[in-house]
């Protein structure tokens, strides 16, 4: 695995983490490995406390793995099949008195990156997926128009290179990239 190229030293956490799509189908992941994962994302700082982000979670063979597996989208099914678990990240748009919500996608998105860390913490990778059907998704599980689905998440182990396809494979080996932090800083980058 390649580590980040940073303009200073980072935690290894946040160098090596990668959004890989070569997951190792043999691997079953543990209900305590699965648990951790879950609070970490519990922990997530959330403005006001509201705690929007509400899981579904399914491993692989299970009827919310298969559910899941059937909203994505065609280039995301041919290689997330080999996820140990499949998590759709949906959210509540409105407080308990029923007033919109505007601050729901910001904490649901802390939540992940916290499950994301913490599934790297542990050995695993984490892909996350925008590729999929969301109305197929509502219909699906049935969810309440509450919750809107944001995102799905494959979680795993690392598997073999050469299971992909050319493209996906040459997308998997290649250097992490990302924009400059002085693209990213409009003002106030420390010298």
């Amino acid at each position: 695995m390649m580590r980040a190229i940073t303009s200073v030293e980072i935690n290894p956490l946040f160098a090596d983490r990668r959004s890989p799509r070569s997951f190792d189908e043999a691997h079953l992941i543990a209900p305590e490995d699965l648990l951790a994962i879950l609070e970490a994302a519990r922990w997530a700082p959330s403005s006001n406390n509201m705690q929007p982000w509400r899981y579904l979670v399914g491993v692989r063979g299970d009827e919310v793995f298969d559910g899941l597996l059937q909203t994505l989208v065609p280039f995301n099914q041919a290689w997330s099949f080999r996820a140990s678990a499949l998590i759709l990240v949906t959210a509540c748009t409105t407080r308990p008195d029923g007033k919109p919500y505007a601050g729901f996608e910001y904490d649901c998105g802390l939540s992940v990156a916290q499950l994301t860390l913490e599934a790297q913490s542990r050995g695993f990778i984490t892909h996350q997926m925008g590729g999929f059907d969301k109305t197929k998704a509502v219909q699906t599980f049935e969810l309440g128009e509450e919750l809107i689905p944001l995102v799905v998440v494959a979680i795993g182990k690392q598997g073999p290179l050469d299971q992909l396809d050319d493209e996906m494979s040459v997308r998997e080996s290649a250097p992490r990239v990302r924009k400059e932090l002085s693209d990213i800083v409009l003002r106030g980058l420390p010298n």
